[in-house]
């Protein structure tokens, strides 16, 4: 076989998508997310027990986000260069072992290292799952990502139905039974790392035709400054996700005076919503381009939340399902977006992208429940609601990739 065949086999095989493994990491992050979604699960059950502040809750927020978020730039940047098919399942590993702490810690500083030993396994899961997405997309990148993004959306969304049907009625120390989950994500994980261990050069065919299209239209100030512009438009996202996923509960039972059963099934279905979402964002910026799902995902959410603070209960719930179905489109076509300006760093480009979620989920928390606590929880939301707004700053990004990527 002559070099120009084994080119052209090379080059099939990395266009071809293989579902089997995104579908198998999509499980993977379903159930490294349910676990994560634990930690916020919890809150009115540690609250009362630890009679806790809404700043101490917003402080264990901003420990786990940290710890899921600081490390993973330097994971995937680690993970570039010398690639680790098996950090997969050692991070689940992590992820385990805080499991095991939070069910039977007493103490808010025992607390406190159990969701950090969890945000870590998540820190080493994301980048290098995210690559793996990336690798087993093929020409479907936009796709790719959604069908991985809607396994930890979905993940995300069982978590506060599990502490509803279980932990709220058998109390903390039945979060010890989701270890099974850990369990069966780190078996999972290393059959996901033999395929990685055997299919590394998948990435380097399709960067050097990604590179070739993007880097010859932007300079590199151009590139910086549209990776800053997605930094400012994922916090926006993650500031009033995290008014949603720490203080959601909070706010139903103070406003409308709910169980603390009933708002758990609140957040679940607008959590549910998110993980609905999340597949939607992915094809159509595959075949429209990524900037008109951003303009749609982050400013066409305004009008739902601006309305938010001033609806009755059953109205909340409708527009918490808008808000979360619009709101999650927006995650894939950013990541995919800003992989395809940077091509050949999906590993820093995902762990920076995750890990700046996850650190400004965290501070959001923090920052929200200090406001909640010097004011109230309805004022909170009546803040937030105007976050959305900065999704105008998309109107300065360079057109990349979708419809205009294929006529070119």
């Amino acid at each position: 076989m002559n070099t120009a065949d084994q080119t052209a086999i090379i080059k099939k095989t990395a266009e071809s998508t293989v579902f089997s493994i995104l579908l198998s990491i999509s499980f993977s992050h379903l159930l490294n997310d349910t676990i994560q979604s634990l930690v916020p699960s919890i809150y009115p059950v540690v609250k009362d027990s630890m009679q806790l502040s809404f700043s101490q809750i917003g402080f264990i927020t901003l420990v786990f986000q940290l710890c899921a978020s600081l490390f993973q730039p330097l994971v995937g940047t680690f993970t570039d260069r010398r690639p680790q098919p098996y950090s997969l399942a050692v991070g689940m590993s992590i992820t385990l072992a805080g499991l095991v702490v939070l069910s039977q810690a007493n103490s808010y500083a025992i607390l406190l290292l159990s969701v950090a030993m969890i945000g870590t396994g998540s820190s080493i899961f994301h980048p290098e799952a995210s690559k793996v997405a990336y690798m087993a997309a093929g020409n479907k990148r936009g796709l790719a990502q959604s069908i991985f993004q809607v396994g930890g959306n979905t993940g995300s969304s069982l978590g506060p139905l599990l502490a509803a049907l279980i932990i709220v009625p058998f109390g903390q120390s039945s979060i010890l039974w989701f270890s099974l989950l850990a369990l069966v994500a780190i078996a999972v994980l290393i059959t996901i790392g033999n395929w990685y261990r055997g299919n590394m050069d998948r990435i380097k065919p399709k960067s050097k035709s990604v590179s070739h299209t993007t880097e010859l239209k932007l300079s590199r100030g151009r590139v910086i400054a549209a990776v800053a512009i997605l930094l400012v438009l994922i916090f926006s996202k993650y500031f009033y996700i995290a008014s949603i996923t720490s203080y959601y509960t909070f706010y139903l039972m103070d406003k409308f005076h709910v169980s603390v059963q009933s708002s758990q099934m609140y957040l679940f279905i607008f959590l549910f919503a998110v993980a609905a979402g999340t597949l939607i964002g992915g094809p159509i910026g595959d075949r429209f381009g990524r900037k008109y799902v951003i303009w749609f995902s982050i400013l066409g959410v305004a009008p739902f939340t601006l309305l938010l603070p001033h609806a009755n209960l059953f109205w909340t719930s409708v527009l918490s399902v808008f808000i979360g179905v619009i709101l999650a489109s927006a995650f894939s076509a950013i990541l995919v977006y800003a992989q395809e300006l940077l091509p050949g760093k999906i590993g820093m480009i995902s762990g920076l992208f995750f890990g700046f979620a996850f650190g400004m989920g965290g501070l959001g928390s923090a920052l929200l429940g200090t406001l909640a606590d010097h004011t109230s929880i309805e004022y909170v939301y009546n803040v937030c609601a105007f976050l959305p707004l900065i999704g105008l700053l998309t109107a300065f990004l360079p057109n990349i990739g979708g419809r205009k990527k294929r006529a070119a």
